[in-house]
């Protein structure tokens, strides 16, 4: 088999690196981009799918499709944006490149084939496979194939992700001035948009947000009394509940552990924006649908009865929101009958257009990037979305806590105008939940 080379840089992908990223070759410059058959003919039978995999199979297709129309695939077709050529290859032969104790009936293996031919007829070449599959990966390192992770969206640690908050030393007379005046100004350095602070010294402590059209650090919205049996017990409460009520930031993201009221904090402002306020046409309230450990199976009764366990964890809020009197399921049903609250899996959000709404979306740690764009590109005018999720419990086995949807707007949006973040560290669920979040 003759190939055509372009570049000293070769890369072959792996079927799991395409139904992960449709369109991932674009993000490669200035390489060789080899795909096996193998893959093509893997790739066919995800093309039926409903979820995600079946969606990217679906448009990794159709951009091939239109590759083909522009030159001659074997050969190699040229991605302008990103000066790379794309070739997809099959290899007759692969098995006499293959070490005997593989099985060249299976595609990783054939894949592995296709690698050891192109650093034997390319030796001069940086040739490496790329691919998402762990056990692929083990088995390129001991047959000597440079193998790496596809993973262009994962932060460096989930540690060192933006928290939106920082604690800063201020003098008395700053402190004060900031009190009396109702703003601050450091020159000492640039913030981000909206990022949040807690000013303090030996005797006070005062906590602010940064407004960059003002270049000032400003005092959080007032909030005196309790919104929906909910308040404040700490900074970083202080913080979320500014941001979820100042209706200038229309994206908001809440990352922290269990028991540290990310939820409770978006469910109160989002009905004191609704109901009391009316500013909002109804409350939109949305999670995943993933279960935690083994799946139960299918559940009976109609579509509400089938989501009432995946949504349980929302009417419990809700439950503490209206108080635990025997009434409070009924003012939750009243408010859904009104349309002035709805609760529904993320399943039935996408190709909609959602205007006038504040948009919840709770457990967001389990969407890909992909999914949150889904969600956010939804928005109509005058509609607020808010994220929150817990890194550390993500059920979605495709994503971990450096490359899920939420870690990843985090650090796409930090410092746009119309975005706030706020890392809650500290539980006030209870004590038993606080201690074993922290040491279990």
């Amino acid at each position: 088999m003759l190939l055509q080379s372009h570049y000293h840089k070769k890369l072959v992908l792996d079927t799991s690196v395409i139904l992960y990223d449709a369109l991932a070759v674009k993000t490669f410059h200035k390489t060789d981009i080899y795909i096996p058959l193998p893959v093509i003919q893997e790739i066919d039978t995800f093309k039926k799918d409903m979820g995600e995999k079946g969606r990217n199979a679906r448009q990794f297709s159709r951009f091939i499709d239109t590759l083909r129309n522009k030159g001659q695939l074997t050969k190699g077709v040229f991605l302008e944006n990103c000066k790379s050529y794309v070739h997809i290859n099959m290899l007759s032969d692969y098995e006499n490149y293959l070490p005997s104790l593989l099985d060249n009936k299976k595609v990783d293996n054939q894949i592995l084939g296709m690698v050891l031919f192109l650093q034997q007829h390319f030796p001069k070449a940086s040739v490496e496979l790329i691919s998402k599959d762990i056990n692929l990966r083990i088995k390129s390192d001991v047959f000597g194939i440079k193998s790496k992770n596809y993973d262009p969206d994962r932060i460096s640690s989930i540690e060192k992700m933006y928290s939106g908050i920082r604690n800063i030393s201020v003098t008395e007379k700053q402190l004060e001035e900031f009190f009396k005046s109702g703003f601050l100004k450091l020159k000492t350095e640039k913030f981000l948009a909206n990022q949040y602070f807690v000013l303090s010294n030996k005797k006070q402590v005062g906590l602010g947000r940064y407004n960059r059209k003002k270049n000032q650090i400003v005092p959080l919205l007032s909030n005196k009394t309790p919104i929906w049996r909910v308040h404040p017990r700490n900074h970083e409460q202080n913080f979320a509940l500014d941001a979820l009520l100042n209706t200038d930031l229309l994206f908001v993201s809440l990352l922290g552990k269990a028991g540290t009221g990310k939820t409770l904090l978006a469910l109160a402002a989002g009905l004191r924006k609704t109901i009391d306020e009316a500013l909002y046409k109804r409350l939109l309230v949305c999670r995943p649908v993933f279960p935690m450990g083994k799946d139960i199976g299918y559940l009976p009764g109609d579509i509400e009865q089938k989501l009432n366990p995946w949504m349980q964890p929302i009417f419990d809020s809700l439950e503490y929101i209206m108080g635990m009197g025997k009434k409070s399921p009924h003012i939750t049903r009243d408010l859904i009958d009104q349309g002035l609250l709805n609760i529904e899996p993320l399943a039935y959000i996408r190709g909609r257009s959602i205007p006038q709404q504040y948009i919840i979306v709770d457990e967001a740690q389990n969407l890909t990037p992909h999914e949150i764009k889904t969600i956010v590109t939804r928005a109509g005018t005058g509609t607020k979305v808010v994220l929150t999720g817990d890194c550390y419990q993500i059920d979605n086995p495709y994503i971990d806590a450096s490359n899920n949807g939420l870690t990843y707007s985090i650090e796409r949006f930090k410092g746009q105008d119309i975005f706030a973040h706020v890392t809650l560290t500290k539980g006030e669920r209870s004590e038993l939940a606080e201690l074993a979040t922290n040491l279990l």
